[in-house]
């Protein structure tokens, strides 16, 4: 086997299970999960109009590349949504569709992380935000990298300081991951943060990789979240170099299911992750293209995607803060706070008298020099229906107080 296997960190969800083995609720109150960002909202009605008309496709082996015209209405929605010039999107070069954004980021690494050829060098470094979205982590193990993790914690207001990384850390690095709107934290990288790291990249010829799957879920009453792509055009850097985006449908459009999800940006990093992926096999259904494309296609349900958790974060907002310091999230659908003591123990107490399941921060995290940027928080992902997250606050509440 490959011994790297070994090397794997249990997943969150196991974590969880483990700590809440053995407890039976006390209350006769339904379960709600608030642990896991799987959006519970009814998928689009003209995805799943699309989906029933193009299941003849299943007849025929899918392009790993994907249908032209799924890679044109993936580049058209990016030219839109991050206002690209016209045309500055290559659907033929610079855009891949994926069977999901999981398990892209994952094979990403796969493909680009070249191991030295002497074993006894230094293993490469793969740059990570902590806390984090394991896959991250198990992309570099798997790819015979080292994890490095610098803090987005709330000293900093959960954004990364690249000019903190050292500079022999730097020179070591391959590959660095960035998540904004982040994950746990919701907090977006601002333009001057993303033009530092453009910069070190450039430098220390490192690729970026950007997982901006939450990008659509912010408050239509503020600024939509920035996307890489549109701070390298707004700088001149309109040929993509070094960086790749990763977007999906799953929390877009309610659609996890679907695992439908695109990369896009350097030409020549693409050129080689497709003959990658023609060997790993990971081609996406014609009914599912199809079903994408009607996605990308549409506006209006994201619209009304963004203002059912807009009315959930106000009213949950409202229940909670008196008795917990939790703040609206700059974009995405998690509330990630501070409960003032061990939140693993927060969170087994709420699952024994409430039923309600969250999910501990230090299961998201990875503890650096004795210091751990999760310990202490709670992740709370409002997913399910408003109802629901409401009497989840309402139970929250009462089990603080």
């Amino acid at each position: 086997m490959n011994p790297d296997l070994a090397r794997l960190h249990p997943y969150p969800f196991e974590k969880l299970a483990e700590l809440k083995a053995g407890i039976t609720p006390t209350t006769t109150a339904k379960h709600i999960a608030l642990s896991i960002g799987e959006p519970q909202h009814a998928p689009p009605a003209v995805a799943m109009a699309a989906m029933a008309e193009s299941l003849g496709g299943l007849a025929r082996y899918p392009l790993t590349r994907g249908e032209r015209s799924l890679r044109v209405a993936i580049a058209d929605w990016l030219t839109r949504r991050f206002r690209l010039n016209a045309g500055q999107v290559d659907p033929d070069r610079q855009v891949l569709p994926v069977a999901g954004t999981r398990e892209a980021l994952f094979s990403f690494a796969q493909a680009v992380v070249a191991r030295p050829s002497d074993p006894t060098a230094p293993r490469p470094l793969v740059l990570m935000p902590n806390p984090f979205y394991q896959i991250y982590e198990g992309a570099a193990l798997l790819a015979g990298a080292e994890p490095y993790y610098y803090p987005t914690d709330a000293a900093n207001n959960f954004l990364p300081d690249f000019n903190a990384i050292p500079a022999d850390v730097w020179a070591r690095a391959q590959l660095i991951y960035v998540c904004s709107p982040g994950n746990p934290s919701g907090a977006v990288i601002d333009r001057a943060r993303y033009q530092t790291l453009l910069t070190l990249a450039d430098r220390h010829d490192v690729l970026i990789a950007a997982d901006e799957c939450y990008s659509e879920i912010y408050d239509d009453r503020s600024e939509p979240p920035a996307g890489l792509l549109e701070i390298a055009h707004e700088l001149g850097r309109d040929d993509f170099s070094r960086i790749v985006v990763f977007h999906s449908l799953s929390k877009r459009s309610n659609l996890p299911g679907l695992r439908s999800g695109f990369v896009a940006g350097d030409a020549a990093v693409l050129e080689q992750y497709l003959r990658y992926r023609t060997y790993q096999g990971c081609a996406l259904s014609l009914p599912v293209q199809m079903t994408s494309i009607a996605a990308w296609s549409d506006e209006a349900h994201v619209q009304e995607n963004r203002r059912h958790y807009r009315e959930k974060f106000d009213a949950v907002l409202d229940i909670l803060s008196p008795v917990l310091p939790v703040r609206r999230p700059d974009a995405g659908f998690y509330l990630w706070t501070d409960v003032g003591g061990d939140e693993r123990k927060f969170c087994r107490g709420l699952f024994a008298e409430q039923n309600i399941t969250a999910l501990p921060g230090r299961y998201l995290s990875r503890a650096v020099d004795g210091l751990d940027p999760g310990a202490g928080f709670v992740r709370m992902a409002l997913v399910a229906e408003l109802a629901d997250c409401i009497n989840a606050a309402q139970r929250i509440r009462a089990f603080l107080s």
